[in-house]
């Protein structure tokens, strides 16, 4: 559903709806079955496209960025360790800008071992600087630089996942939720496991990388 100015449109969906986001006139969503549904809410709200992105396992957040102060394309993540960044102009001038990369997963020295690949439960781009944030099922939250494809910096891991975050309108704080997600299942619930809500000041740590 979209609400806007005491008025509902409702458009039909055939799946499921796990996360949405809009930034006016453009508004995404999730659909189940690995479905990102792109709506245009000029007017009368109509679906500008329905695409797959290249992540091979279920979506779990998606988030608007943002180029020249309008709405661009959009980050995507799953439960793979992996997130995609989709332009919504996919000419061959912006096919740059079209890449997925690989985060939340444990760091392992020796190639024969294996690695751990956790859930990204989140991600979010700072409001003034485009950068991004992404959380996981490893409570850890990470900060990136899309356009310079590097990783600015990795957060302290929690003693629980982490599973929301945004920031605020300015961009100067950076707030996130620890709590179980689930994602081991059952067995692993801890009632007496504490949720919290974190508030971070965040001032240089998400300025983009100097070209």
């Amino acid at each position: 559903k979209q609400w806007y100015q005491r008025r509902v449109a409702i458009t039909a969906g055939e799946e499921r709806v796990y996360a949405s986001d809009v930034v006016y006139p453009v508004a995404v969503s999730i659909l189940a079955g690995r479905k990102v549904k792109i709506l245009n809410l000029e007017n009368q709200p109509t679906v500008h496209n329905t695409m797959e992105p290249p992540l091979r396992y279920q979506l779990r957040d998606i988030s608007i960025f943002k180029k020249e102060g309008k709405p661009a394309g959009f980050g995507v993540c799953s439960i793979e360790g992996r997130a995609a960044i989709e332009p919504f102009d996919n000419t061959a001038a912006n096919s740059k800008d079209k890449f997925t990369f690989k985060c939340h997963r444990s760091i392992v020295s020796d190639h024969h071992k294996p690695q751990d690949i956790y859930a990204v439960n989140g991600i979010k781009f700072h409001p003034i600087h485009g950068t991004l944030a992404t959380i996981g099922s490893d409570g850890k939250f990470s900060f990136w630089d899309k356009d310079a494809r590097t990783k600015l910096k990795t957060g302290e891991q929690l003693d629980n996942t982490i599973t929301c975050c945004d920031f605020n309108h300015t961009g100067t704080f950076f707030a996130y939720a620890s709590s179980y997600d689930w994602s081991k299942g059952h067995e692993f619930y801890n009632p007496q496991q504490k949720n919290y809500i974190f508030v971070r000041q965040v001032k240089d740590e998400l300025k983009p990388r100097k070209k």
